[in-house]
């Protein structure tokens, strides 16, 4: 009988040592929430984040590429996974669909979006707030010498590669083409990728090609290992009445020596942009929002190991050319920079 009462009284002893264990374990350490700190998830805890881009061809996909490593990195929360995609217009609608959670796109593009305009006629599309402009969007149009493209008034009776569907370059040339006197009924247009159009060009399918693209782009530097092309300019009165339609374009000049033809270099190309600009949901946390601003813009340099782009990714730049609303987190980070 003894036996039995000493064997229960450990048995009670170890449950309530137990206990004290578990309900001490922190120490004199007050929880994090006491402390005034957000508490750490649990671990293995991380929010996926689905990242539309761009074609493979152009800047969008490669660029956001070396964005969601340097985010994966530094950003514990989350991890960003890149889907190419038509770029602009449909990046916006998988955000206000909430297929996609970030995207590039083309600050014109979402202003159109947010009123219901050009490519979103009669439907307002706002699920969608800005993190900050990321780089300056060049108009790249491109015409094989041996067609006789030259300038874009040649584009008439030709095959011309207007950009793929949903894209901000596809939204954007029939406006160009306008300017010039041009419409779809004076050439044979088509909806190719740039990787596409380009390959197209090579084998003298294509006649001329746009893009949205960072300069240099690989796909051109590609094309003139092969073919001789010239650069589409868009200067004089029809720049004018390009900016009186959409007052966001400005001109842009590609310097020389950006492109070269067989040891030629290209002159000054001058063109017009507008600004690639990082969206998210507008119900992402705040938290993930400000890092997403954060670590873009101080970290920079390490995107532009993996994409030379991430050297024109500056804060100096952020805000300029938006006109929809920003997420509160990043709202935040720039009022830590004195920027609002």
């Amino acid at each position: 009988m003894k036996k039995t009462r000493f064997g229960l009284l450990l048995v009670v002893l170890l449950v309530m040592s137990l206990a004290f264990t578990g309900c001490g374990g922190g120490g004199d350490e007050a929880p994090a929430e006491e402390n005034g700190e957000a508490a750490e998830a649990p671990a293995g805890e991380v929010q996926e984040l689905l990242y539309a881009t761009g074609g493979t061809a152009g800047t969008y996909y490669p660029l956001g590429g070396a964005m969601a490593s340097v985010w994966n990195e530094h950003i514990d929360a989350i991890n960003v996974t890149i889907q190419p995609s038509g770029a602009s217009v449909e990046n916006l609608r998988l955000l206000n669909t909430r297929d996609a959670d970030i995207v590039l796109a083309m600050n014109n593009i979402a202003e159109d979006a947010w009123h219901g305009e050009g490519s979103f006629e009669g439907t307002e599309v706002q699920g969608f707030r800005a993190i900050g402009v990321v780089y300056p969007e060049i108009i790249q149009g491109v015409g094989l010498v041996e067609s006789g493209v030259l300038t874009i008034e040649d584009q008439a009776g030709k095959t011309v590669a207007g950009g793929p569907p949903g894209s901000g370059t596809a939204a954007t040339t029939p406006h160009i083409f306008a300017a010039y006197g041009l419409t779809d009924d004076d050439m044979t247009v088509v909806n190719d990728t740039f990787g596409d159009a380009v390959d197209k060009m090579k084998d003298g399918h294509v006649d001329a090609a746009w893009n949205v693209l960072g300069a240099p782009a690989s796909a051109i530097v590609d094309l003139l290992t092969v073919r001789e092309v010239a650069f589409l300019e868009i200067t004089g009165e029809e720049l004018e009445t390009l900016q009186e339609e959409f007052p966001l374009i400005a001109p842009h000049v590609i310097p020389a020596g950006t492109y070269n033809y067989r040891g030629e270099d290209y002159d000054d190309i001058h063109t017009i942009a507008l600004q690639a600009v990082l969206y998210v949901r507008d119900d992402l946390d705040d938290d993930i929002a400000y890092d997403l601003a954060r670590v873009m813009y101080e970290h920079n340099s390490q995107i532009a190991q993996s994409h030379a782009t991430g050297e024109q990714i500056v804060i100096e730049n952020a805000l300029n050319g938006i006109t929809t609303e920003f997420h509160p987190g990043a709202i935040r980070y720039y009022e830590e920079q004195g920027m609002m």
